[in-house]
């Protein structure tokens, strides 16, 4: 298994904690907030809004806090104006990342995140340094348990998804970005208990990382910029043995 997806899961597993410092809702009230801005207040023409929704939902965010949400999107209240941003670097080990943000403050954030690298042994780069390895895809990840990858297979390719991949504990079912939210309403509708479902940025080669004092400076990268209120994802190119990776989780 990839360090992407074993990360993944890590970062799931992590979310029972994230809610209660408030951090999923707060990126979730930010992407709507931005979603609203962009593209309008209303759902059914705007998809990114649509999908911000429904992973909002599927968080148990209170309806006042979507609501509100928009609203300082479209301008009907107010709130913070936040300005999206990709940062691009190295990790250790040479590792490729992507970190989105949104934020209020330009400078804070890059000096955060400027920080975390060279704490790491990794390095911030310039635009355009490492974007170009990773593919912008949807990605929903499927609860393994009373779920055949046949069944799972027919229901996503039947909707418009691009492939389904089996592994450990789940499916990963891969879209293409303009299809995403299509898939997977098509998939709530059937049924399907999805764990995780986001537009995001798959690496088209990966890094193998051996060396333990790298894998843990890396992590501990991925783990600080994650945990930083102003980024809202975070995507690497590397490639971590199992057993390594659960000795260091």
């Amino acid at each position: 298994m990839s360090g992407h997806s074993k990360w993944s899961t890590i970062k799931r597993k992590k979310g029972a904690i994230d809610s209660k410092r408030g951090q999923v809702f707060t990126r979730l009230i930010k992407e709507i907030t931005v979603a609203a801005r962009s593209g309008g207040g209303d759902p059914e023409g705007n998809s990114r809004l649509r999908a911000a929704i429904n992973t909002a939902k599927a968080e148990n965010m209170p309806k006042d806090n979507i609501t509100r949400a928009i609203k300082k999107g479209t301008g009907e209240i107010a709130g913070e104006i936040y300005d999206e941003i990709l940062y691009e670097g190295y990790g250790p080990g040479g590792v490729a990342v992507l970190v989105d943000c949104m934020t209020d403050n330009r400078n804070r954030t890059v000096a955060d995140v400027r920080h975390f690298f060279a704490k790491s042994n990794g390095n911030l780069g310039e635009s355009g340094c490492v974007a170009w390895m990773f593919a912008k895809k949807g990605l929903i990840q499927v609860d393994k348990k009373g779920m055949s990858e046949e069944k799972l297979m027919d229901l996503a390719l039947e909707s418009g998804a691009e492939d389904v991949v089996e592994e450990e504990g789940e499916f990963q079912v891969f879209t293409a970005s303009e299809d995403f939210d299509g898939v997977r309403t098509a998939l709530e509708e059937a049924g399907v208990k999805i764990l995780e479902a986001s537009v995001t940025r798959i690496p088209q080669n990966m890094v193998e990382v051996t060396d333990e004092k790298i894998a843990r400076n890396l992590l501990k990268l991925l783990e600080n910029l994650e945990d930083h209120d102003d980024v809202q994802n975070v995507n690497a190119n590397f490639d971590i043995d199992d057993d390594l990776m659960e000795q260091l989780s």
